[in-house]
């Protein structure tokens, strides 16, 4: 990474980047000053405390305070990488505590600016216990309904990533970032490199989004107005029907509607639902389903809304795990939630059970039954057993014309019962799959036209 690069901007340098003329009030916490050397006594930490002071002219590794960035307010933190590798000590954890509380207290979100290289050796366990007053403070934080925005600039190494950066809500990354737990000096020589990286990152479903620098501070500005904080919120409103669809007289003509290719799929729902898309990218486990769509959006009437959205294909683990990040994010943040409903059915291949399918779906499942927040369902197109049944609400699901829902595909249900595939049509009807058989089966509350 070239030393001019944006991802090695200063701690200040980021900060204008984002706050631009609004400005950015510094805090400082109460001193403490610390021993001799340090807490070990390490020969030559005073001067190498010294000499970054003077080389970056900062105090210590993190600078934090209050700012607006777009037309919010909030708290920022950011590391200085050139003060001993941004890393972390008690003097370091005393502001990142200090930032925490500083949101608490005036109920702002979070915003952390990271580029670290891990704990600071000079100061031992002292240093590494720092890490726990982090989750502490970032617990605190998530318990009182208040946002995380996490941007990781390089390198982002260590205990930082592991808990001010792959900790956040959201977690943004710069391109070309060094981005991993692993720092460079401590990874097996033979590692892929990609790996390490914010793209590699992105890639494996541990970073929402790689945001150039000159796109920064206007998505940061869209997520701090989509996350809030907020008072209490209307249920998501229902997003129209993108086709002029008839009702299906038959069952096999409803699986027909819903599977042909010309229908209107999630990405045409959403946007014409929402001004902005702010996409959650990935499970924080395994990776990303491409198949479902995640994130936060904010409509032209300025409402926040939640979106989990299939998109026609098998929903795979990673995306049933995605699904339940959103929900549950939206519900601590108190953000309405929209799912939209299309899939034949979840992922049946042996990868997909290897990958913990059963209990991917449970956990989906449980997010959307213990949600806090209002769910809004609506059924686009296939309804394929429970793998759809997963991300629909309870007594909150309405259904397009061009949409089926059913407990299992008529195809397989007539291979179950031993019949010949003529009598498939039939199956369909008596499965009752139809948008007014769910209608009058009071699985749904409307069919939206």
């Amino acid at each position: 990474m070239p030393a001019d690069s944006p991802a090695r901007a200063t701690a200040r340098e980021t900060i204008a980047l984002l706050t631009g003329a609004t400005g950015f009030t510094e805090h400082r916490p109460p001193s403490h000053p610390l021993p001799p050397d340090g807490p070990l006594g390490w020969a030559g930490y005073d001067a190498a405390r010294e000499r970054a002071g003077t080389r970056t002219g900062e105090e210590e590794s993190v600078v934090y305070g209050t700012g607006v960035v777009g037309d919010r307010a909030c708290v920022l933190l950011a590391f200085e990488f050139g003060f001993l590798g941004g890393s972390l000590g008690r003097l370091t954890g005393d502001r990142l505590a200090a930032a925490y509380e500083l949101a608490l207290t005036r109920r702002l979100p979070l915003l952390a600016l990271v580029a670290t290289g891990g704990s600071r050796m000079q100061e031992g366990m002292v240093a590494l216990t720092q890490l726990q007053r982090v989750a502490a403070a970032s617990t605190r934080l998530r318990a009182a309904g208040l946002p995380q925005i996490a941007v990781v600039r390089d390198p982002t190494t260590g205990g930082g990533w592991a808990t001010v950066g792959a900790g956040a809500d959201v977690v943004l990354a710069l391109p070309g970032a060094q981005v991993g737990f692993a720092g460079s000096r401590v990874r097996p020589a033979d590692a892929d490199p990609h790996a390490y990286s914010a793209e590699g990152q992105f890639a494996a479903g541990q970073v929402d989004a790689v945001v150039p620098p000159g796109e920064l501070a206007r998505t940061v500005a869209h997520w701090l107005r989509a996350l809030g904080p907020h008072g209490a919120l209307p249920a998501a409103p229902l997003p129209r029907a993108r086709s002029a669809a008839r009702l299906p007289e038959t069952g096999r003509e409803a699986v027909a509607a819903a599977r042909d290719p010309r229908r209107p799929r999630a990405e045409a729902y959403l946007a014409d639902y929402f001004g902005t898309r702010l996409p959650l990218h990935g499970d924080r486990c395994s990776g990303a389903d491409p198949g479902l769509l995640c994130g936060f959006g904010l409509r032209a009437d300025g409402l926040p809304v939640a979106y989990v959205a299939q998109c026609g294909t098998p929903t795979r683990p990673a995306g049933y795990r995605a699904a339940a990040r959103t929900i549950r994010l939206a519900g601590r943040l108190g953000v309405p939630v929209l799912t939209l409903v299309d899939t034949p059915g979840a992922a049946n291949d042996a990868e997909a059970e290897r990958a913990g399918a059963g209990a991917a779906i449970a956990d989906a499942f449980a997010a959307v039954a213990e949600a806090r927040v209002p769910v809004t369902t609506l059924v686009i197109g296939e309804g394929g057993s429970g793998g759809a049944l997963a991300l629909a609400a309870p007594d909150n699901t309405h259904v397009t014309a061009d949409s089926y829902f059913s407990v299992i595909a008529p195809e397989l249900a007539a291979a179950i019962l031993k019949r010949p595939p003529s009598e498939t049509g039939a199956t369909a009807d008596q499965l009752r799959l139809r948008p007014q058989d769910l209608l009058e089966l009071g699985f749904a509350r409307s069919i939206v036209s």
